[in-house]
């Protein structure tokens, strides 16, 4: 017996963005919390991005189960070395992928302060990636490898983004570009990390 089906990323996403809009309304009645329409609008950005790097990095997801399935031994997928075979091109584009968080995330939450926590958002969010593409590949067959490279790359571009963030809240037209943006007061501690 065998199973081959390609799930495309609007089966799981779209259900998934509605089910976020439908938590968000409750969650804002029911607890009472009053957003202006731009942070409303910054955190159905943050969810779209959010949903938008689960696109990008498990979709389309092949089943090949049984005969067709992939001869390849998982564990021969992992990539432990870091830096050394690191393909540039996608290496620049995990840092890209995730410049948004370190940007978005302090302007969201009051957790994220410092340098140390917005590295390690990133790597926490990146490691949640990698393990999930792991188990895709060991259990439906898919093609993904999980890579250390990745890793490096997100963290870096979560710390970049941050990084980012700061520069700007500290101009004049940053902070009054970036108020009425957030969620919490006061971005950053005075104790940078």
């Amino acid at each position: 017996m065998s199973i081959q089906h390609t799930i495309t990323s609007i089966t799981v996403l779209g259900p998934l963005f509605i089910l976020f809009l439908i938590a968000l309304v409750v969650c804002t009645r029911v607890i009472r919390i009053r957003y202006t329409s731009k942070q409303y609008a910054l955190i159905i950005a943050f969810a779209v991005y959010i949903l938008g790097v689960m696109h990008f990095v498990f979709f389309p997801i092949d089943i090949n189960i049984g005969v067709y399935a992939n001869q390849t031994p998982w564990y021969k997928t992992i990539q432990w070395i870091p830096l050394l075979t690191a393909d540039i091109p996608s290496f620049a584009l995990n840092i890209l992928l995730f410049l948004p968080l370190g940007f978005m995330l302090p302007i969201l939450s009051p957790l994220v302060t410092s340098m140390r926590e917005a590295a390690r958002a990133g790597l926490i969010l990146s490691l949640l990636i990698e393990m999930l593409q792991l188990l895709i590949r060991v259990t439906l067959g898919n093609g993904r490898s999980t890579d250390i490279n990745d890793l490096i790359a997100n963290t870096a571009g979560s710390l970049l983004g941050f990084l980012i963030l700061k520069w700007f809240d500290k101009r004049a037209i940053g902070q009054r570009l970036l108020n009425p943006w957030k969620l919490s007061h006061g971005i950053f501690r005075k104790d940078m990390h």
